[in-house]
Protein backbone atom coordinates (compact mmCIF):
# COMPACT_ATOMS: atom_id res chain seq x y z
CA UNK A 1 0.00 0.00 0.00
CA UNK A 2 1.16 3.17 -1.11
CA UNK A 3 2.15 5.82 2.08
CA UNK A 4 -0.35 9.04 1.41
CA UNK A 5 1.19 12.43 2.66
CA UNK A 6 -0.41 15.65 4.14
CA UNK A 7 -1.60 17.67 1.84
CA UNK A 8 0.17 21.29 1.60
CA UNK A 9 -2.89 22.81 0.68
CA UNK A 10 -6.08 23.44 2.80
CA UNK A 11 -8.40 26.07 0.57
CA UNK A 12 -7.77 27.22 -2.82
CA UNK A 13 -5.89 30.66 -3.82
CA UNK A 14 -7.79 33.48 -3.77
CA UNK A 15 -10.78 31.90 -1.69
CA UNK A 16 -12.73 34.07 -0.07
CA UNK A 17 -15.77 33.46 2.59
CA UNK A 18 -18.89 34.31 1.06
CA UNK A 19 -20.67 36.92 2.79
CA UNK A 20 -24.67 36.65 2.33
CA UNK A 21 -25.56 38.29 5.58
CA UNK A 22 -28.23 41.18 5.37
CA UNK A 23 -26.76 43.05 8.12
CA UNK A 24 -23.03 44.70 7.84
CA UNK A 25 -21.29 45.02 10.85
CA UNK A 26 -18.02 47.00 11.30
CA UNK A 27 -14.69 44.69 11.25
CA UNK A 28 -11.30 45.51 12.15
CA UNK A 29 -9.87 47.56 9.28
CA UNK A 30 -11.59 49.49 6.91
CA UNK A 31 -15.28 49.53 6.12
CA UNK A 32 -16.17 51.16 2.90
CA UNK A 33 -19.29 51.85 2.21
CA UNK A 34 -22.01 53.65 -0.03
CA UNK A 35 -25.18 55.29 1.88
CA UNK A 36 -28.36 54.34 -0.37
CA UNK A 37 -31.48 54.99 1.91
CA UNK A 38 -33.13 57.89 4.22
CA UNK A 39 -31.90 57.89 7.84
CA UNK A 40 -34.12 55.97 10.33
CA UNK A 41 -33.63 56.61 14.06
CA UNK A 42 -34.14 55.45 17.08
CA UNK A 43 -33.29 54.03 20.60
CA UNK A 44 -32.37 50.37 21.33
CA UNK A 45 -31.82 48.35 24.09
CA UNK A 46 -30.71 44.88 24.74
CA UNK A 47 -32.89 41.96 27.07
CA UNK A 48 -32.53 37.94 27.30
CA UNK A 49 -34.82 36.05 26.03
CA UNK A 50 -34.89 32.09 25.68
CA UNK A 51 -31.32 32.34 26.50
CA UNK A 52 -30.66 34.74 23.60
CA UNK A 53 -29.57 38.63 23.38
CA UNK A 54 -32.45 40.32 21.39
CA UNK A 55 -32.61 44.08 20.64
CA UNK A 56 -35.89 46.09 21.38
CA UNK A 57 -36.17 49.39 19.22
CA UNK A 58 -38.35 52.37 19.30
CA UNK A 59 -38.87 55.55 17.73
CA UNK A 60 -38.95 57.67 21.25
CA UNK A 61 -37.04 57.02 23.89
CA UNK A 62 -38.24 53.79 25.80
CA UNK A 63 -39.44 54.94 29.58
CA UNK A 64 -39.83 51.34 30.71
CA UNK A 65 -36.35 49.07 30.47
CA UNK A 66 -37.64 47.05 33.33
CA UNK A 67 -36.93 43.95 30.85
CA UNK A 68 -33.40 45.18 29.64
CA UNK A 69 -30.08 43.62 30.22
CA UNK A 70 -28.18 45.23 33.17
CA UNK A 71 -24.93 46.94 32.30
CA UNK A 72 -22.65 45.46 34.93
CA UNK A 73 -20.20 48.62 35.31
CA UNK A 74 -22.79 51.30 35.09
CA UNK A 75 -25.51 49.08 36.91
CA UNK A 76 -28.44 50.40 34.55
CA UNK A 77 -29.46 49.29 31.25
CA UNK A 78 -27.89 51.18 28.18
CA UNK A 79 -30.17 52.51 25.79
CA UNK A 80 -28.67 54.15 22.62
CA UNK A 81 -29.43 56.24 20.10
CA UNK A 82 -29.28 54.75 16.75
CA UNK A 83 -29.27 55.39 12.95
CA UNK A 84 -30.19 52.39 10.19
CA UNK A 85 -29.23 52.40 6.72
CA UNK A 86 -29.61 50.22 3.72
CA UNK A 87 -25.60 50.68 2.22
CA UNK A 88 -23.44 49.25 -0.47
CA UNK A 89 -21.14 47.07 0.82
CA UNK A 90 -17.75 47.40 -0.86
CA UNK A 91 -16.16 44.32 0.55
CA UNK A 92 -19.41 41.70 -0.05
CA UNK A 93 -20.34 43.73 -3.19
CA UNK A 94 -23.89 43.61 -1.75
CA UNK A 95 -26.87 46.01 -0.67
CA UNK A 96 -27.09 45.44 3.53
CA UNK A 97 -28.91 46.96 6.02
CA UNK A 98 -26.20 49.25 8.43
CA UNK A 99 -27.46 50.21 11.87
CA UNK A 100 -24.62 52.68 13.45
CA UNK A 101 -24.38 53.69 17.36
CA UNK A 102 -20.97 54.91 17.81
CA UNK A 103 -21.70 58.41 18.66
CA UNK A 104 -18.27 59.49 17.53
CA UNK A 105 -19.45 58.22 13.82
CA UNK A 106 -23.03 59.64 13.76
CA UNK A 107 -21.23 63.06 14.68
CA UNK A 108 -18.48 62.59 11.74
CA UNK A 109 -21.41 61.68 9.33
CA UNK A 110 -23.11 64.49 10.57
CA UNK A 111 -20.57 67.32 9.98
CA UNK A 112 -20.12 66.01 5.91
CA UNK A 113 -24.02 66.26 5.92
CA UNK A 114 -23.81 69.90 7.01
CA UNK A 115 -21.01 70.84 5.12
CA UNK A 116 -22.23 72.71 1.56
CA UNK A 117 -19.16 70.63 -0.24
CA UNK A 118 -20.02 67.39 1.10
CA UNK A 119 -23.86 67.09 1.53
CA UNK A 120 -25.84 63.85 1.61
CA UNK A 121 -23.79 61.15 2.17
CA UNK A 122 -25.62 58.75 -1.01
CA UNK A 123 -23.15 60.99 -2.83
CA UNK A 124 -19.92 59.99 -1.55
CA UNK A 125 -18.64 57.11 -0.47
CA UNK A 126 -17.59 56.47 3.52
CA UNK A 127 -14.69 54.83 5.26
CA UNK A 128 -15.42 53.67 8.69
CA UNK A 129 -11.70 52.16 9.63
CA UNK A 130 -12.01 49.88 13.06
CA UNK A 131 -9.33 49.34 15.32
CA UNK A 132 -9.15 47.01 18.30
CA UNK A 133 -12.04 45.22 21.05
CA UNK A 134 -14.24 45.71 23.21
CA UNK A 135 -13.59 49.08 25.52
CA UNK A 136 -10.52 49.58 23.37
CA UNK A 137 -11.99 49.80 20.24
CA UNK A 138 -11.60 53.29 18.11
CA UNK A 139 -12.80 54.29 15.03
CA UNK A 140 -12.04 56.72 12.73
CA UNK A 141 -14.58 57.96 9.56
CA UNK A 142 -13.45 59.39 6.34
CA UNK A 143 -15.06 60.37 2.87
CA UNK A 144 -13.98 60.08 -0.83
CA UNK A 145 -14.61 62.92 -3.02
CA UNK A 146 -17.90 63.26 -3.86
CA UNK A 147 -19.07 61.01 -7.52
CA UNK A 148 -22.17 58.94 -8.65
CA UNK A 149 -23.00 55.73 -7.33
CA UNK A 150 -21.54 53.26 -10.38
CA UNK A 151 -24.70 51.67 -12.12
CA UNK A 152 -24.04 48.02 -10.48
CA UNK A 153 -24.71 49.95 -7.05
CA UNK A 154 -27.90 51.69 -8.00
CA UNK A 155 -29.10 48.30 -9.88
CA UNK A 156 -28.73 46.25 -6.83
CA UNK A 157 -30.76 48.78 -4.32
CA UNK A 158 -33.62 48.76 -6.83
CA UNK A 159 -34.06 45.21 -6.58
CA UNK A 160 -33.49 44.92 -3.07
CA UNK A 161 -36.83 45.04 -0.82
CA UNK A 162 -36.69 46.41 2.31
CA UNK A 163 -38.10 48.98 4.12
CA UNK A 164 -35.85 50.53 6.60
CA UNK A 165 -38.49 51.34 8.93
CA UNK A 166 -39.20 47.89 9.69
CA UNK A 167 -36.79 47.61 11.88
CA UNK A 168 -39.40 49.03 14.54
CA UNK A 169 -41.61 45.88 13.56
Amino acid sequence: MAEKTLEDEFLPDGYEMPDDSTFMKFVNGKNKFRVLSSLVTGYEYWKTEDGKDIPVRSKDKPTDVSDGKINPKTGRVDVNHFWHIIVWNYASKSVQELTITQKGIQKYILGLVNDPDWGKPQGYDLIVTKEGEGLLTKYTVSGTPPKEAAKEIVDAYAAYEFDPKSIFE
